[in-house]
């Protein structure tokens, strides 16, 4: 069956175009500035939207297998539908932890069969993301979309070297959390205001970007494709920045949490508990200008679902993580493009085509390529309401705000995986 995308404006091959977007079965078959449809083809008004490649996300959380009670990959993959999602990448920090092909192919065999979008997971550094011996990654390398012990640094300078190395024989990314544990100084939140009102060490800004540092000489010495994740500092911006000025094969993400908020707009809830922290203003607009200038390549949700009663103990209390899938691109685009910090091009930019030129997923919105698509009514608005989600989890500090950017359709080869249907 044909289905018209009408009226719209196409992020076609990059860039915004005035035009209509005809799919037949799992493939766009034509983009042009008017198109007629017969009496066979199902039309989709689209006027005050865009139409562009389903957005990817190369850091979230599914939970499964092992943690089904926080999310589903059923779950966690429907709401990234709704956010308009075509692509995630799954991290490994999983019950068994992905780390050789058999603990591998039982998360693979889940998304198969309950993946509602596509899924590339992350094969573990490290037998168990304990750090100390290497995963089988070489026999992992052909189903994955990297490596990652994300939630934990590499402490060993030595294992990071020799997991690089392994790396770049295999072709494969590594991304790393930066976290040095020995610099950490706390385990709540950034060593800052909230510290001190309450009255605990903070996490250091340092214990991330010595890490990222450290990472980026042994990626210089290795030659490896390396990724830093969800980076929170000004410093690790200023080394991500000296490295690509220098021609490494280097590139890294931040998440809308540190990109809309600083130290001073958090409260004694588990939902602004994350690792890393909410950092201070100036680690902000360091991170703002990383994204402008592209120094951070990509907006990434680290979407990291818990059950309630894990995030019902407050800053304290409550275990480490928000979710994110379902209003990444409505808070971007509010509170980054309407305000003119962004182009709408460059969040496309950080949203879909760096995740996809970097990890190869995906493919631009173009003649004969895959009908992986969202359509986003820019002139809707709503508000966030955690109660509604459909993942699982509904922790996140922007319950209440008010955003422009609601999803209306997700397809994934030509086939509706969302459409909007009801009030939010």
């Amino acid at each position: 069956m044909k289905m018209l995308l009408k009226g719209g404006r196409a992020y076609a091959q990059r860039r915004f175009v005035q035009a209509d977007v005809l799919t037949e079965r799992e493939t766009v078959l034509r983009i042009a500035p008017e198109i007629f449809p017969d009496s066979q083809t199902r039309v989709i008004p689209c006027e005050g939207c865009i139409v562009v490649p389903g957005l990817i996300d190369v850091h979230v959380h599914l939970r499964e297998p092992g943690f089904s009670y926080k999310e589903t990959i059923c779950s966690g993959t429907a709401a990234a539908a709704r956010g308009g999602y075509c692509w995630v990448c799954a991290m490994p920090n999983l019950h068994p932890v992905p780390d050789n092909l058999e603990t591998l192919r039982g998360e693979l065999e889940i998304l198969q069969r309950d993946a509602k979008i596509h899924v590339r997971p992350y094969g573990a550094i490290t037998k168990g993301e304990k750090g100390l011996e290497l995963a089988e990654m070489a026999e992992m390398a052909p189903f994955v979309a990297g490596f990652s012990d994300d939630g934990k640094g590499v402490a060993s300078p030595e294992r990071m070297r020799e997991a690089m190395r392994e790396a770049r024989r295999l072709g494969k990314i590594l991304a790393a959390h930066c976290e040095d544990e020995e610099l950490l100084g706390g385990k709540h939140v950034h060593d800052g205001i909230w510290a001190r009102k309450l009255g605990i060490r903070g996490i250091s800004s340092e214990s991330e970007w010595r890490q990222v540092a450290r990472d980026l000489e042994l990626a210089r010495e290795t030659g490896c494709k390396y990724h830093a994740c969800h980076l929170s500092t000004r410093q690790s911006v200023e080394e991500m920045r000296r490295a690509k000025g220098q021609g490494l094969d280097v590139s890294c993400e931040t998440a809308p949490h540190y990109l809309l908020l600083n130290e001073t707009m958090l409260r004694d809830e588990g939902n602004f508990k994350m690792n890393p922290p909410i950092r201070t203003e100036e680690d902000r607009q360091a991170l703002l200008e990383g994204l402008r200038d592209g120094t951070i390549d990509l907006i990434a949700t680290d979407h990291a679902p818990h059950s309630r009663e894990e995030k019902a103990g407050g800053l304290l209390g409550s275990l480490m993580g928000i979710v994110g899938l379902e209003t990444a691109f409505a808070l971007a685009y509010t509170h980054l493009v309407e305000p003119g910090v962004l182009t709408l091009e460059r969040l496309m930019d950080a949203m879909h085509d760096r995740p996809m030129d970097r990890f190869g997923l995906g493919e631009d919105l173009a003649e004969g390529a895959a009908a992986d698509i969202a359509v986003f009514d820019l002139r809707k608005s709503w508000k966030i309401d955690p109660e509604r989600f459909l993942s699982l989890g509904r922790s996140t500090p922007f319950a209440g705000w008010e955003v422009r950017g609601e999803t209306v359709l997700t397809l994934v080869g030509g086939k509706a995986v969302f459409a909007c249907t009801t009030e939010r």
